[in-house]
């Protein structure tokens, strides 16, 4: 007679295994809080990371660079201008994880600031699966300077750069100077550091904040030193150049399309 409880037992060791699959962790999306510490002081800063983000590929990364209306400690406001306001308008027309550093109130981009925002930037790069051939540096006003800064202080860094209404010139405002003093004409020296960084340019023709001349005179430099340049002066605008520069499809399809050489 056969054992029911040892019939149950076999069927029982012979069944397959079921297991249940951890669930899968949700990644945060859209604007995110996050902080950063250079010596001994603790800053705040702002990404965005695209819906569409996956861990799997490899994705784009834009440092931006706020102007001096945006300083302060808030963490937040510096999102509301410039790259900040085209994402909001059209989130898919910027494909990638953007890090948003804010400067304390009186201070630039440049020294300490300067490494406040490469640092939000490298701990962005290490959170995230980031491809370090795509990733970008643009600013605009004060932000602009600080591109200009950033990239001829880090010339392989950045698969290219959007400086918009900036400045090179030492003496449009008392900050630490884009290019050394000893290293001479300063567009020519700016020319020379950047000839392998594709750049595009922006300014308002009547801008009456930071001078047109700013925006020509780099351009020029890197013309001359045979750099992959490109400048759009805006007619009859004056310093509010970046809504047009942030709010073109061009700029976003040339942009995301320049990949740094190994």
């Amino acid at each position: 007679m056969r054992n029911p409880i040892a019939a149950s037992l076999v069927a029982l060791l012979l069944a397959p295994a079921i297991t249940t699959a951890p669930a899968q962790t949700k990644i945060e999306s859209g604007f995110l809080d996050r902080s950063v510490t250079v010596g001994s002081q603790t800053y705040r800063y702002q990404i965005f990371v695209p819906a569409s983000y996956v861990p799997t590929q490899r994705w784009p990364v834009i440092l931006f660079l706020h102007g001096a209306g945006e300083r302060g400690g808030d963490g937040y406001f510096q999102t509301q201008v410039g790259l900040g306001t085209a994402i909001r308008q059209s989130v898919s027309r910027v494909p990638a994880i953007a890090v948003f550093p804010q400067a304390s109130s009186d201070s630039s981009w440049t020294g300490t600031l300067a490494r406040v925002a490469m640092a939000a930037l490298d701990q962005t790069t290490r959170e995230y699966q980031t491809d370090p051939a795509r990733v970008y540096l643009t600013g605009l006003s004060m932000g602009g300077n600080g591109t200009w800064y950033l990239a001829y202080r880090n010339p392989k860094r950045f698969a290219a750069i959007v400086p918009v209404c900036g400045w090179v010139s030492p003496n449009i405002w008392k900050v630490d100077p884009v290019v050394p003093a000893d290293s001479g004409d300063v567009y020519a020296a700016l020319g020379r550091q950047l000839r392998q960084t594709p750049t595009w340019i922006f300014h308002g023709e009547i801008d009456q904040a930071v001078p047109v001349d700013e925006s020509r005179k780099a351009f020029a430099g890197l013309q001359a030193a045979g750099a992959p340049v490109q400048y759009t002066e805006l007619p009859g605008t004056g310093h509010n150049s970046w809504d047009a520069a942030y709010g073109s499809p061009k700029v976003w399809t040339w942009l995301l399309a320049q990949r740094r050489a190994p």
